[in-house]
């Protein structure tokens, strides 16, 4: 694949990179081992400050970056210069709770008495130059979660983003080094996916994380197990929704719109499989579809354009299968399904109902505005259809009833469980999945920790 931007919009393509030779790819690598040695040794304050200007100019850089983002890869701008937003946030939240976060921990009174210690501690150390293999579908959120708490724990970064979003990579990088992070701290690495294998297979290379396809995750998880290194992997999603009886309905229906539709219906995080007790299966439906068909698709550098287009043709195609799949099997198609004449890689929303196992849709991740419909007759039914899944991202239940809430936060498989909202992410929370959702998590204090050597300090008597 090229490394380019592609306007979705229309498909030109507006700007193309040469990716970097083997002597250029060799002098970052040295300059990160080499940044690290000493980054490594500055104070959480020094490392706060920096992140703290990267965050300033990043809203001062909202409206550019946002427009950057949009022509890459197509998401409603509004909604790109809400995410550059956000990353600034992540960025103020780990420079002001990255040193407690990390603080030395004292084992018991008891234990240190037990081993014959005169005291004993436990230490965070960062670990070294971490490799990111990262997404075109958030841009900026995706590395800045990965990048934000990694910097603050002593680490330096290599980006490794998808070739799509060429201009919003060379930002970050640009963007850490404005901010008077010395350039080995955090560096863009444009090459092709090819490299990648070589790259992890480095020594200089302590640990990698990659946010992406299933595919993706198993080449780098096998590399990274050969090699020795540490991984975290977050993967697809095929998340819940699941409404029960007791449920505010309307609010429900509202809310599971902009779930399946966030970001042109291309997160891994969206809901995408809707689970609807029989009772209120068709109150839910109605409202649903209907707010499904109302949205208003167009150009998403205006202003009130709710869904784009899809990132690549190649990304429309694929849902288009999934669905002209389940169409041939028997599945009704209650609104959308139709690619639209004219030029750019849009896809209608489109609400499916009727699903049953052997559809593809039922087992693979939609990734764009396709909602699939489920009736079912219970609360056991309801755990049975939303695990029946290889995906275990997020999950999201509405129901007012305690022993419900209970019920499913028990036995749902999934990383997250948000009762009576969608799922989103925040600094504050940890966040990753289970099964083939990857493994590992990101963000809160369970994220920074991830890339650092947990090193025990035992003191003689």
């Amino acid at each position: 694949m090229p490394i380019a931007t592609v306007n979705p919009a229309n498909g030109e393509t507006l700007r193309t990179y040469e990716a970097m030779g083997e002597e250029e790819l060799e002098r970052r690598l040295q300059l990160a081992e080499a940044t690290f040695r000493t980054y490594r040794t500055t104070t959480y304050p020094e490392r706060a400050r920096l992140l703290n200007r990267a965050a300033d100019l990043l809203d001062e850089d909202q409206q550019e970056i946002g427009r950057v983002m949009t022509t890459e890869m197509g998401k409603p701008v509004k909604q790109a210069r809400a995410e550059a937003a956000k990353c600034a946030r992540a960025m103020r939240w780990y420079a002001e709770h990255a040193a407690e976060l990390l603080a030395d921990e004292e084992p018991s009174a008891a234990d240190v008495k037990d081993s014959g210690a005169a005291r004993a501690l436990v230490r965070y150390r960062p670990l070294g130059p971490v490799l990111a293999v990262m997404p075109w579908n958030f841009p900026l959120w995706q590395v800045v979660r990965f990048a934000a708490p990694a910097l603050m724990a002593g680490n330096v970064g290599l980006l490794k983003h998808a070739s799509n979003v060429p201009q919003t990579a060379l930002y970050l990088e640009d963007l850490f080094h404005r901010a008077g992070f010395t350039e080995g701290c955090f560096q863009t690495l444009l090459v092709g996916s090819a490299a990648i294998d070589d790259i992890l297979r480095d020594e200089r290379v302590r640990a990698a994380t990659l946010t992406g396809s299933e595919p993706a995750g198993r080449a780098v998880a096998s590399t990274a197990g050969e090699m020795v290194k540490k991984t975290v992997l977050e993967l697809g999603g095929s998340d819940p929704y699941v409404v029960m009886p007791s449920a505010d309905v309307d609010r429900a229906a509202q809310v599971a719109v902009t779930a399946r539709v966030q970001n042109n219906g291309q997160s891994c995080i969206a809901a995408k499989r809707f689970i609807v007790h029989t009772d209120v299966y068709d109150a839910f439906t109605e409202r649903f579809v209907a707010g499904m068909a109302a949205l208003k698709v167009g150009d998403p550098l205006a202003e009130e354009t709710e869904v784009g287009p899809l990132a690549s043709e190649q990304g429309r195609s694929d849902l288009e299968e999934l669905v002209d799949d389940a169409r041939r099997s028997g599945a009704a198609v209650l609104c959308g399904g139709e690619r639209p004449d004219g030029p750019g890689w849009y896809y209608p929303p489109t609400v499916i109902s009727g699903i049953t196992r052997e559809m593809r849709i039922h087992r693979e991740e939609a990734f764009g505005p396709v909602a699939t419909l489920y009736r079912v007759a219970d609360l056991d039914e309801a755990v049975l259809v939303a695990n029946d899944s290889p995906f275990g991202l997020s999950s999201n239940v509405w129901t007012r009833d305690e022993a419900e809430v209970d019920r499913f936060v028990r036995d749902l498989e999934a990383g997250g469980v948000y009762v009576n909202g969608m799922t989103a992410s925040h600094p504050g929370f940890p966040f990753g999945g289970v099964k083939r959702s990857g493994y590992g998590r990101e963000l809160s204090g369970h994220g920074i920790r991830e890339f650092c050597n947990i090193t025990t300090v035992w003191h003689g008597a």
